[in-house]
């Protein structure tokens, strides 16, 4: 990947609806030269997927928590069992395995703490690996940019 592979995926990400020619304006290329190399990223899998960032406030989800969670066994099969567990929960819309005094991190995107309380008693407190949690309430989102390409 080379500099202007680089340009072209910092533009993306800020705006994946150009056209081919509004990218090579934008990057200092030719409209054929963005295509053939927007078309190699999605192939080798750089890109892996063009979508709209939807808010979630759109659809009342108005409460977004940060949850730590420690598992109580670290065996290979409990772990996998968990991660299956969190990617089938329409709640977590990110989760992340990590280092740390905690096994993982979470998003939670619920319409108000009711809902939250429900999440945590169905998908939490039933799982008998996990050893214990925390949550965090975002009080305000200062910044969100999903980006990498710099």
């Amino acid at each position: 990947m080379d500099d202007l592979d680089r340009r072209i995926l910092k533009a993306l990400q800020k705006n994946n609806r150009l056209s081919f020619a509004e990218l090579a304006e934008l990057v200092g290329s030719s409209a054929a030269s963005c295509m053939r190399r927007v078309n190699k990223l999605r192939l080798d899998g750089v890109i892996l997927a063009d979508i709209s960032l939807v808010d979630p406030k759109a659809f009342g989800k108005l409460l977004t928590v940060v949850v730590t969670v420690e598992l109580d066994r670290e065996r290979l099969d409990l772990v996998d069992e968990f991660k299956r567990a969190m990617r089938a929960a329409k709640e977590v819309t990110q989760c992340y395995m990590v280092t740390g005094d905690a096994d993982f991190v979470l998003l939670v995107s619920v319409e108000d703490v009711e809902a939250f309380d429900v999440f945590v008693k169905t998908k939490l407190y039933t799982n008998p690996n996990v050893r214990k949690f925390r949550s965090m309430i975002s009080l305000d989102r200062v910044k969100f940019e999903p980006r990498v390409a710099e």
